[in-house]
């Protein structure tokens, strides 16, 4: 997923204040409760994105909903709705989540295969690339697309192996029409 440029510096100025107050792993839960939140509620989104609701009122609302959070989080979230940016909201908590975890040498790795696939073939997948750090700590998603046919699409950060059958049938197709 890309993220807006936005997004990034209210992410890093969060965590330059929270790392010099020492309050980043607090910080770092309530973002990943707000990610959870935006995510699950269509309504509160909707809210957001309403242009005839005035920010003062999308305040208020705000710091009704994020009342539990720490006054770091709530001040963050009434500044990004007074300059207007609630739509950023959501990808500002999870580029902070995202800065965290690097911090800490999470490493994010997306699998794709065309059928599940044992624990064992997705370690032996891991290991056959040089992207996969070993020293890391990897936090794998698995998805199962059958339109892939068979094979699999290893992502890790921004970097991908395409090991997909469809892919490989796609570019002998665009071979027969070059030759």
């Amino acid at each position: 997923m890309l993220t807006s440029k936005v997004a990034k510096r209210y992410a890093q100025g969060l965590l330059d204040f929270t790392n010099e107050s020492g309050q980043t792993n607090a910080v770092f839960s309530e973002m990943k409760d707000v990610v959870k939140l935006m995510s699950e509620s269509k309504d509160l989104n909707r809210f957001f994105l309403t242009p005839y609701i005035d920010s003062k009122k999308k305040s208020e609302v705000a710091s009704q909903i994020f009342k539990g959070l720490s006054p770091v989080s709530q001040n963050l979230i009434t500044l990004v709705i007074k300059h207007g940016r609630e739509n950023q909201l959501r990808n500002i908590a999870q580029e902070f989540i995202n800065k965290v975890e690097d911090i800490n040498g999470v490493q994010r790795i997306t699998l794709t295969t065309a059928t599940q696939i044992s624990q064992e073939n997705i370690q032996q997948i891991l290991k056959s690339t040089d992207l996969v750090n070993s020293a890391s700590n990897p936090d794998l998603i698995h998805y199962v697309k059958p339109e892939i046919l068979g094979g699999y699409i290893l992502r890790v950060g921004d970097q991908q192996v395409d090991a997909s059958v469809k892919s490989k049938l796609n570019n002998i197709k665009k071979d027969f029409h070059l030759n």
